[in-house]
């Protein structure tokens, strides 16, 4: 094992608890207490993994998210963002702007070991070139280099956005719930909320422009992709 993981956390406490943690799974860890000084710790040491406390003095969870997926060497950083609000808003916010998965306080140092582990799994995904390239009118899916084009010109996707492009994709004119689409993207126990599906749904056809239509919404059901 022995993947980093960078822990933001301003409460000491908390701080003590996921290193104690993290450490016994044979994680090596390292500890942020502020927004700025995770940024330029990350600049210089991408991490494996990034564990993010939305609620952070000066520069908050949210910012250093947005800061990251801004930046060609820490785009890639996976992010589980940990908060104690529990608002819904903040948790779309943070999968909107690129974040893989959220851990709400207090919580359990199993669940949050399972989640980690989860994400990890995900981030290191098939060997390259493993699956075929999608082919779909305009739009091409290379699942092994995880690169879409679309007219030729490459789209700047977040991990989900493109696990979300590639299920609907391969299956074109099937519909899926809601509740499918998250088990594909994030795996099976992720509680999330319809609404975050729906945002990021938005934010594909966005970045899909005119070919944004190809994402078709099937009321009371679910989406699904027409060529």
């Amino acid at each position: 094992m022995n993947e980093h993981i960078v822990v933001v956390e301003d409460e000491e406490d908390i701080q003590e608890l996921f290193a104690h943690v993290l450490k016994q799974e044979g994680f090596r860890v390292t500890l942020s207490a502020s927004g700025e000084e995770a940024l330029r710790l990350l600049e210089r040491h991408p991490p494996d993994l990034l564990l993010l406390d939305l609620m952070l003095p000066g520069i908050d969870g949210l910012g250093v998210c947005r800061r990251m997926k801004e930046q060609p060497a820490t785009r890639h950083v996976p992010i589980i963002m940990v908060t104690a609000k529990g608002e819904e808003s903040d948790i779309v916010t943070g999968l909107e702007l690129g974040a893989d998965d959220y851990l709400p306080k207090p919580f359990s140092p199993r669940v949050l070991v399972a989640r980690i582990r989860s994400v990890l799994r995900r981030r290191a995904g098939p060997a390259a070139d493993a699956e075929s390239p999608l082919e779909r009118g305009p739009l091409y899916i290379y699942p092994g280099r995880r690169e879409v084009r679309l007219d030729g010109a490459a789209l700047q996707l977040t991990y989900s956005e493109f696990e979300l492009l590639h299920f609907l994709a391969r299956r074109p004119g099937w519909v899926f719930t809601r509740n499918q689409i998250v088990e594909a993207v994030h795996g099976q126990d992720y509680h999330v909320t319809d609404r975050s599906v729906d945002v990021q749904i938005v934010g594909l056809r966005k970045k899909l422009g005119p070919h944004g239509r190809m994402i078709e919404t099937i009321r009371g059901v679910g989406y699904r992709f027409n060529d």
